[in-house]
């Protein structure tokens, strides 16, 4: 059993260390300066001359995008998409670890020993499970989410800082971790052979409370929020927002500057809430054009319900990825169950089993989901620019995000791995638009003086 236990470690060692050699090569393509990969900039003089053409403008605008910075983002998004599969990866070996060691079950048994309450056994199971796993992971965390990101100019935290937010939140992982797992197996030994719907149903329901929770509990320990100051910008905001049917009375503002350079905003909210947030990446940033289209888009999904719709769609998602896991699962505790001393689907220690399955299914699932998601985003981008009517300031924010997604990438690319448009996607719905709706963007006449 030693020796097992030790294979398996080397292998998950092997395996972090595996990723972190295969992945340093874009990581040296990707050292370049920001300064020598910015945006070539541009002003109203630049943009006044832009052609009239939809293409031959989006081409003019792409054409500011030096090559130093293609190859920069090209490096970050391979990689990037290289680590869905090195974290899958290392995720079925932790949990080949837990099973065939006995480590999963002997956790069990531990805590069978010690805790009476069936409910109380499951859920400090599921807490256990997640701290364990995070902690094995841990290294291949560092280098994805800081050592990474510091070679590509995209993170300002140091160590410590970043350290210190992963142990918050791997605590809180254990605690919605613990609730969710003992939710599921009352789920799944309450309705043993289709558990996987009645899963899916309780999973959208604890999504929803998830997003009523966060904003107000989870998210305030990673940043400070405060109102916007009084000003061009917030004024602006918030007359979109009454123009729209968003019911936001302010516009907070949060330090997303002291963990990255990107720039983001969120209009979140359920059940007749709602909330406008801007990071102070992007008031810094850009101009009150770009925050207008930033923010209008991020409006859209609130305004389009994109929030219940991905609800509804991730549970329909999820019951036919629960029906395959099931019967994954079914069969493969058919085979090895009792040699990993397992007593079945309804023991909680089972759980690993259960959570690779998924994660395979759910990779395989990936084109399809991300699909989904861009859906949405195409949507937003639409009702944004209608709503802000800003297209240059649309495709000037379309540029900056071009720092950690590909310009242009390969049609099977964005396919698969895209959630959002594309820089060259973005650009040119923004061109069209403008050169549709030239009318709405001329300059009013002045009033004529009246006379008496």
């Amino acid at each position: 059993m030693k020796r097992g236990i030790a294979a398996w470690g080397l292998l998950v060692v092997c395996l972090v260390v595996a990723v972190v050699v295969g992945l340093m090569a874009p990581i040296e393509a990707g050292k370049a300066s920001r300064q020598a990969a910015a945006l070539v900039p541009a002003d109203a003089a630049w943009r006044a001359a832009l052609p009239a053409d939809p293409e031959a403008a989006t081409a003019a605008y792409l054409a500011r995008v030096p090559q130093a910075a293609q190859e920069r983002v090209n490096a970050y998004v391979d990689g990037e998409n290289a680590l869905q599969f090195w974290g899958w990866l290392a995720g079925l070996a932790v949990a080949g670890m837990l099973l065939t060691t006995g480590w999963s079950a002997r956790l069990r048994d531990g805590i069978e020993a010690r805790v009476r309450a069936g409910w109380l056994r499951t859920a400090i199971y599921g807490a256990l499970y997640v701290l364990i796993t995070s902690v094995l992971l841990a290294p291949l965390a560092a280098y994805s989410g800081f050592f990474r990101e510091h070679a590509f100019g995209m993170s300002n935290q140091n160590f410590a800082g970043w350290a210190q937010e992963q142990a918050i939140g791997m605590a809180i992982s254990a605690v919605v971790g613990a609730v969710a797992i003992l939710v599921l197996y009352a789920v799944i030994r309450r309705a043993q052979h289709s558990w996987w719907a009645w899963g899916a149903a309780v999973a959208t329901v604890m999504g929803s409370l998830l997003l009523l929770i966060a904003p107000v509990v989870i998210d305030p320990l990673f940043n400070d929020y405060k109102p916007l100051a009084a000003g061009e910008v917030r004024d602006s905001i918030l007359s979109m927002a009454r123009a729209n049917g968003v019911p936001a009375k302010d516009v907070l503002e949060f330090d997303a500057s002291r963990q990255t350079q990107r720039i983001s905003a969120n209009v979140s909210g359920i059940f007749g809430s709602a909330a406008i947030r801007l990071n102070d990446n992007l008031l810094k940033r850009t101009s009150l054009a770009e925050i207008r289209a930033v923010t209008g888009h991020e409006m859209g999904h609130y305004v389009l319900n994109h929030i219940y719709k991905a609800l509804i769609i991730m549970g329909v998602v999820f019951v036919a990825v629960g029906l395959l896991v099931h019967l994954i699962t079914q069969a493969v505790l058919a085979r090895y169950g009792a040699r990993w001393g397992l007593r079945g689907l309804t023991d909680v220690a089972s759980l690993p089993l259960l959570a690779a399955v998924f994660s395979t299914v759910m990779l395989l699932a990936t084109p399809v989901t991300n699909n989904l998601t861009r859906s949405q985003e195409i949507e937003a981008d639409i009702f944004g620019i209608n709503v802000a009517r800003e297209p240059d300031g649309f495709a000037e924010v379309a540029l900056k995000l071009s720092e950690y997604r590909k310009v242009k990438p390969a049609a099977w690319e964005a396919f698969i791995f895209n959630t959002h448009p594309s820089a060259y996607d973005r650009v040119l719905m923004a061109m069209r638009w403008k050169a549709e709706n030239q009318a709405l963007l001329a300059p009013r006449p002045a009033a004529a003086a009246s006379s008496e």
